[in-house]
Parts: structure tokens; sequence; C-alpha cells
């Protein structure tokens, strides 16, 4: 090696980490959370933008639209406009979180170390992780069911398994989606690409099939499931702050996808154009389908998977159960394996690799939906829905990052007026510390107000619109506090 000490090199608006011997041995430092280079930076606008229909395209933006009328109180037109503009609100956090991994090619738990320490970075991140392990569950299970009625489309035995099958399909599922991240951040990149214009396809052949039997003048002119009297503005609200959820955490990890960006105006772009309207256009899609189900198959179905498993054409089923695989798989690689993989490392990262991470990933998913697996296998009996639990974890979970995308944007144009000490990041005893006490200050207040809105029921407003609230608190109390210890700092050198 021919440098001892590491250093940052500025290449045009990027800047590069020239790794030496102190970072090679440093216990904070392996080559799969280093900062990219130049080289491996080649994700143009379009690959970011198919990054985003791939992960928008996917079972639970199908069903946003029925979430939304049924425990939000909100009109079809209500939810549909509610889901448009929480995605134009959460591109303002992703497109500016975006910018360091961008320009410094730095993961996202590696940007925490920034805004709360060397070591303390790891509460953070891991928090972020356990959402995604969940949300890897999650997906899992509906890419079971896929590949289970793919597989009984195709053989009549497996049609009997039933739950038995499903499970067998999770597990499926489960290895095809650990196999293709192992194979590295351009099998992720190919794959988007090759799934997005699929999956654009798939949505316009079912809204074709569907269109006949659903009257979308009915379906607008439906009132929203909630009391005659009561405030629009309150029921919108508490609905733009559960979809705002649904994509809290990327706003957090998109340092995670950005740091293989040519440039800030292809994450910038890309993201404007891959994400608010294919969030819009499929919702839009599932409640439209789910409106017509109950002509179509007799009953009301508000999932793709299950109501595409009744079409009476098994070449059909089959073609379309490959392409959900396809889309299921784009979603769970790139919103829920990439960023736990980098978290879990950032935790020991001399100990803990990429194909670690991504197993130790897979394993926390899977023990997150034993209860649902052991109910497909009629070993246990809960009434406890897949629809109930995302729908209210959406808003408990947002409350809990939204401080973390307020510090985080705070720290990089505020504090750090967009300047990193590269190879501090990746160091102990430098310029940054174990541990920074504004950033858990930032953190704890608000979700402390969360806790207590929870448990006694006061405060009631701030866990209802959780994710604002937290991430303007968080970020405020951030900024405060560095300030002061600013004001500090230059006290002590004048009285010196």
């Amino acid at each position: 090696m021919s440098e001892t000490v590491s250093r940052a090199v500025k290449v045009g608006d990027f800047v590069e980490l020239e790794v030496g011997a102190d970072l090679a041995v440093s216990p904070r430092f392996n080559h799969d959370i280093a900062p990219t280079k130049i080289a491996q930076r080649t994700w143009n606008t379009w690959h970011i933008a198919a990054l985003w229909v791939g992960m928008a395209i996917c079972v639970p933006t199908y069903t946003l639209g029925g979430v939304l009328t049924t425990y939000f109180g909100l009109s079809v037109g209500e939810a549909l406009w509610c889901v448009f503009v929480a995605n134009v609100i959460v591109l303002i956090p992703l497109t500016l979180n975006a910018f360091g991994g961008t320009k410094f090619g730095i993961p996202f738990p590696v940007m925490l170390r920034s805004s709360f320490g060397i070591i303390g970075s790891n509460v953070p991140a891991l928090i972020r992780a356990l959402v995604a392990c969940g949300w890897f569950g999650i997906q899992t299970l509906f890419g079971g069911i896929a590949v289970h009625l793919l597989l009984a489309a195709v053989f009549d035995g497996w049609k009997h398994l039933g739950g038995v099958g499903e499970v067998l399909g999770f597990f499926i599922f489960w290895i095809a989606n650990v196999w293709v991240v192992l194979r590295g951040s351009e099998s992720v990149k190919i794959l988007e690409v090759i799934a997005a214009p699929l999956l654009l396809l798939v949505g316009v052949g079912l809204l074709v099939w569907a269109w006949p039997q659903a009257s979308v003048t009915e379906l607008l002119a439906r009132p929203g499931n909630r009391p005659p009297d009561a405030s629009f503005a309150k029921y919108f609200v508490a609905g733009l702050t559960a979809m705002v959820g649904f994509w809290a955490t990327l706003s957090l990890n998109i340092p995670d996808f950005s740091r293989f960006a040519k440039s800030q105006r292809s994450q910038i772009l890309g993201q404007i154009i891959g994400l608010p309207v294919t969030m819009v256009l499929f919702a839009g899609l599932g409640v439209v389908m789910t409106a017509a189900s109950a002509q179509i198959v007799g009953e009301t179905v508000s999932d793709p998977i299950t109501l595409i498993g009744k079409i009476d054409s098994p070449f059909w089923v089959v073609i379309s159960m490959i392409i959900i695989i396809l889309a299921t798989i784009s979603t769970n690689i790139a919103a829920n394996i990439v960023s736990p993989t980098n978290d879990f490392q950032n935790l020991a990262p001399r100990v803990i690799s990429q194909k670690r991470g991504v197993l130790l990933t897979g394993c926390i998913g899977i023990a997150l939906m034993s209860w649902e697996l052991l109910k497909r296998m009629r070993w246990l009996h809960s009434d406890v829905s897949l629809d109930s639990l995302y729908s209210n974890w959406l808003i408990g979970y947002s409350s809990l990052l939204g401080p973390i995308a307020g510090i985080m944007v705070v720290d990089y144009f505020v504090v750090r007026r967009q300047e990193y000490d590269l190879p501090a990041l990746y160091r102990d005893n430098g310029a940054y510390p174990a541990w920074n006490p504004a950033g858990f200050v930032a953190l704890v207040i608000p979700v402390s107000l969360t806790l207590i809105a929870i448990v006694t029921g006061a405060l009631q407003w701030f866990y209802t619109y959780g994710w604002f609230t937290g991430s303007f608190l968080g970020g405020l109390i951030y900024f405060l506090m560095n300030r002061g210890l600013m004001n500090r700092d230059l006290l002590n050198r004048g009285k010196n």
C-alpha cells in the first residue's frame, strides 16, 4: 500500500477516499461501507427513476387507497390526493439526505457518524434496520404467496398444500432475494432497470382488465368513512403522516443508493420522475381493482396476488405471478435488504461483512414474521391482520424516524455546510466523537413526547402528526444545541 495516511481527494463535484494503512486496520472500516470510487458512481437519472418505479410498484402500495379509506376515513379522491401530496413532501428529505451520499460516496450509517458519533451512529442505524427487517418479512410473505400461486397453476398437487405451500413459497422467495443482493450493487441496478417497464406494463394490463367492471365516477363520488361533522383536515393530515411514513425509512437511507449516482442532478431528477406519479397511479389502480373485484370474481379482494390467483387461466396466472414475483423482489431488495445490511456492518465492520449482514437481515425478517408463518401452517391462531399491522405501524415508526431525518438534514447543510472530514468518519478518536450528545438529545426529546402521547393520551396531536412534529423538533433542537456548543467554544477561545 503506497499511502500510510488516508486522505480525501476532490474530483470535480465528488470527493473520493484514498485508503491508507491507517484505515485499512481501523475497526470502523471495511470495503463494503467504504466510500464508492468515482468509477462505481454509474447510476444515471433513469437508473434512479427505475429504482423508485421498482420500489413503488408493490402490494403495500396497491393497498394504500384501501388503508386510507378504511382506517383514515377518506374518500377515494381524497385518498389519492393524500398519496400524491405525501410523496411530494417526502421528496424533500429524500433529495436533501441524498446529497451527502452522492458527493462523498458514503452509505447511511456512515453519514450518521457525523450527527450521532462514530459509535453512537449504531443507535439510529439499528432503529432503521429493525423496521426494514419487519418490512422484509411482510414483502417476503407476499412474494411467497405469489410463488405458491405460480406453482399451484403449474402443478396440480401443489394446490392442495394450502398454507403449507405459502410457507414453502416464503422460503423460496427468501432465497431468491438474498441471492441477488449477494451479487452486488450492479445486480440490483440491472434488476431494477429490467423490472420497471414490466411492472408498468402489468399495471396497465390489470387496469384494462378491470376498467369495464368499475365505475370510476361512482368511486370518486363515494363519501369518506368518517362522521359527517368530523374535520376533514384532521383526517387528511393523519393519513398524510402515515403516507409520509410509508417512505420515511428511505428518506433516511437514500445515501445507500445515491452513493452510486453520477451526479446530484441524476439523483434529484430520478427521484422526482420515479416516485410521486408511480405511487399515485399504482395506489389508484388498487382502489379501482378492489372495487371491481366483486363483479370480476364474486368477492371483494384487496390485494393483487389473491385477485390474479382467481383468474381462470393458468397461462395468465403464471405470467402475472412471474411479474409480481419480480416486482416484489425489486421492492424488497432496494427498500428492505440493502439498508439493514449496511447498518449491521456499521455495528462491527471488521466482523460483519456484506454477506453476513444480508444473512442477518434475512434471519431477523423470518423471526419477525414467524407468527404469520405459524398461522398459515395452522399452528397458531391470531386475529391480527397484515393490513392492520402495517397501517398502524406506519404512524408509529414514522414518529421515531422523523427526528433522525431532521437531524441529518440540519447536520449536513447547516452544521457541516456540506463538508465532511471523510477519513475521520472511519476512525476512532478523530474529528468526530464516539457519541454526539446533540444528536441524542435531539432524538430523545421528540421520541419521549411520542411515547407520552401513546401511553397517557396527552399530546395526541404530537403522535398523530408524528413525522412532521418529530422531524421539525429534532432538527430544531439539533441546530440549537450545536449553536450553543459553537458559542461556548468561541467563549473559551476568547478567554484563552
